[in-house]
Order: structure tokens, then C-alpha cells, then sequence
């Protein structure tokens, strides 16, 4: 049976925290406002309290254990619930809120909301800021381990428990540079298929809803290159043959600045979800709730902007 809680200072949880995000003693005291002695006592406290010594010197720095990184987002996890539990509900002080906020997202995205969002969060809050992290890889979960806040577009999140809000969807179109052969002419699934095509791609996928909508009209195209972003994706679509496939609205920032022509594809092609998703730990978070509801309002604006037209060639 495990040691009862009534004998546990669970104070020494929000210093483990922070020695397991800082790795040093000193950084710790910093940020917790108490003196190196205290935070080494505590250090003691907790090694005695789990059975492991948590951090060992390496030199000069500190190094976690396995233990110590094994338990890390439990920690961080049960530090934000205990500061929700305790936090008012109500509408926090934008103008003195010091955050910075993680968001992960595909490039193109950013691209069509960021500097929206910005606007919007600093006009309130200007001591906030925003990170904007590509999308994780399978095996990993920010949304669950507390590394990230929210997640946009296409959610990756396989944990149960995350919450997602879908806001809307957008569709795909081709993308080509100006003067590139297939905008004379009608856009037909074999011209499509005879092209050579770039797929952006953070996880090195070389095929994708294109090639099933192109397999049932009994074609297959070409992959000539696939890249980690749809920017670098762009960026060899403006300086080449390739085709490239973009979101219609959500693609309009960068498609624009990049001088490449929208193509209406004529396949069935599944629309592109458009979600936003969080951990339930930030349901009654103020400033994540503030934060969500500017990044919905920017999300939405630019899936209702029209301002990018597409041709079916010719």
C-alpha cells in the first residue's frame, strides 16, 4: 500500500516542477523566489519522499534520472490541475498577463492566421506571446504531456480525453506558377497524373487522398519529391513543373505571396478538417480560455475569407 498522502508535503510538488523543467538548483530558486539552501532541502525532501536521487551532477549541470523523466508530465500535469483548482474562474488581467502560449500547427496555417491572432492577442494582452510548433510526431502527445496548449488543423492527438471543437473545413486545389502548362486548357485527371508532383510532408508520406481519387479513374501519378513543409513545398511548385496541393482558403496567404495559380481539381477528394483541440487540465484556465477564443475567431475569419479565386484553366 502506498505511503498516505497525510504524510507527504505536497508543496514539494511544485518544486519538483520546476527543478525538472529548470535542471538546476539555482534556476529553480530563482523562479520560486526562495533561496538555494531552501531549494537543496527541498531537492532532499523529495529524493528521500520518491526513492531516487531525481537530478545528478554532470559536470556543471544536473541531469534528470529515468524516474525523474518518467514521472515529469505526471508532475507538470498535476501542478497546472492543483493551480485550476484553486484559481478564480473569472476573466483574467490581459494587460498585466505575462504567457507564452504553444500552439502546433501545419506552416500553411500559421501562415493564414498568425499575424490575425497577434493582432487580436496583443491588443489586450501585449506581454503574451506565441510559439507555433510543427505538428508531433506519432509517438509523441504535447497536448496530454503539458508541452503544448492547443492544437489546429488536422489534430494528431490520439488521447482519449482531449478536447476537439471542429470549426470548419476547407478543400484542396492544385497549385502550379504562373504560365505553367496545365493552366491553359481544361484541369482533367490525366493531365493531373502525367504531371510530377511534390507532397509536403513532415512525416515523408510519398501518397496521399489524391492518389486514391486518381486510382479510381484507373491513373497513378508521379512523386517526384517529397518535402518536411508546405512552405519549402511552395517554393519548388514557384520555381518549377511540380504540382502541389494546398487548402483552397486556408492556402490563399501563402499561394499568393509565392505568385502560384489555384487549380480546381475535378476529383472526389475528402474535405480538410479544420479542428481545434486541448487538454481538459485548461477547461476553466482563464487565459487559455481568452486564448482559445481568439484563435477560433481567426481560424474562422479566414475559412470564411473569399479572397482567394481559383481557375479550372484555360
Amino acid at each position: 500500500m502506498g505511503r498516505p498522502l497525510a504524510g507527504i508535503d505536497l508543496n514539494l510538488l511544485v518544486t519538483l516542477d520546476v527543478l525538472l523543467a529548470e535542471r538546476s538548483v539555482s534556476g529553480a530558486a530563482r523562479r520560486l523566489h526562495l533561496t538555494e539552501p531552501a531549494v537543496s532541502r527541498a531537492l532532499g525532501r523529495i529524493r528521500r519522499a520518491i526513492g531516487d536521487q531525481i537530478l545528478v551532477r554532470s559536470g556543471n549541470t544536473m541531469l534528470p534520472t529515468p524516474r525523474a523523466l518518467a514521472i515529469q508530465a505526471e508532475v507538470r500535469d498535476l501542478v497546472a490541475r492543483a493551480h485550476g483548482v484553486f484559481a478564480p474562474v473569472g476573466q483574467p488581467d490581459l494587460s498585466t498577463l505575462e504567457r507564452t502560449f504553444t500552439i502546433l500547427s501545419s506552416d500553411m496555417l500559421v501562415a493564414s492566421i498568425a499575424v490575425d491572432l497577434l493582432d487580436r492577442l496583443t491588443a489586450a494582452a501585449p506581454a503574451v506571446r506565441v510559439r507555433f510548433l510543427p505538428e508531433p510526431m506519432p509517438s509523441a502527445d504535447p497536448l496530454r504531456d503539458g508541452t503544448a496548449d492547443l492544437e489546429i488543423g488536422q489534430i494528431d492527438s490520439t488521447a482519449t480525453e482531449i478536447r476537439v471543437e471542429a470549426l470548419g473545413e476547407d478543400a484542396a486545389v492544385a497549385v502550379v506558377r504562373a504560365g505553367h502548362p496545365l493552366t491553359r486548357g481544361p484541369l482533367t485527371p490525366e493531365r493531373l497524373a502525367d504531371g510530377r508532383h511534390v507532397i509536403a510532408s513532415r512525416r515523408g508520406r510519398v501518397q496521399g487522398p489524391l492518389d486514391a481519387a486518381l486510382a479510381a479513374h484507373g491513373l497513378r501519378r508521379t512523386v517526384a519529391v517529397t518535402v518536411p513543409s508546405h512552405t519549402v513545398a511552395l517554393s519548388l511548385v514557384a520555381q518549377s513543373d511540380l504540382i502541389g496541393i494546398a487548402p483552397r482558403r486556408l492556402g490563399r496567404v501563402g499561394l499568393a505571396s509565392a505568385g502560384l495559380v489555384a487549380l480546381d481539381l475535378d476529383l472526389d477528394l475528402p474535405t480538410l478538417p479544420v479542428c481545434l483541440a486541448w487538454h481538459p487540465r485548461y477547461d476553466a484556465d482563464g487565459p487559455h480560455r481568452w486564448l482559445r477564443a481568439h484563435v477560433r475567431t481567426a481560424i474562422t475569419t479566414a475559412l470564411r475569407s473569399s479572397s482567394w479565386s481559383t481557375t479550372a484553366g484555360g
